[in-house]
């Protein structure tokens, strides 16, 4: 019986590359290449948020995205009172922000590791998609279906 061959270096890696755990170092340019998206839409909230902190949702006249499901329907749908919430949130008004949208507000921690999570690998230099799987499908839907209806009864 043969031994197994060990496994090759990549090419673009030379013999003085290694990290100290034995394994190989990414390099720089992977890494960039990877974190771009996650870095862009860093970039991309920041300046929103600073276009935001300027200007109020809750008064008239202001340029400021709409909700087409709104105008269409004149029902509100799950992400409606998202703009006034991140409003209000950057001016430290929790109260208020928890009153534009309820169901949004306590979700952010969640959505602020997830983000977290795929900065940490794109700065590794490897790529991450989080997997929902059919049941968190359904749930992530069924509570939106749910404060659709609960917030236009109301």
């Amino acid at each position: 019986m043969r031994s197994p061959r060990p496994a090759r270096e990549p090419r673009s890696l030379r013999p003085g590359d290694r990290t100290r755990g034995g394994g190989f170092a990414v390099p720089v340019a992977v890494r960039l290449r990877t974190a771009a998206a996650p870095l862009g839409l860093a970039a991309a909230g920041a300046a929103g948020a600073a276009y935001l902190w300027s200007r109020d949702p809750h008064l008239p006249g202001q340029l400021l995205p709409f909700c087409p499901w709104y105008r269409l329907t004149g029902l509100q749908c799950p992400g409606c009172g998202g703009t006034r919430m991140a409003f209000d949130l950057l001016h430290g008004d929790l109260a208020a922000a928890w009153h534009d949208n309820a169901v949004l507000l306590p979700a952010l921690p969640a959505v602020a590791a997830l983000y977290l999570t795929w900065l940490r690998h794109g700065l590794a230099g490897r790529s991450w998609r989080p997997v929902l799987g059919r049941r968190g499908t359904a749930a992530v839907l069924g509570v939106a279906v749910l404060w659709t209806i609960t917030r236009n009864l109301l």
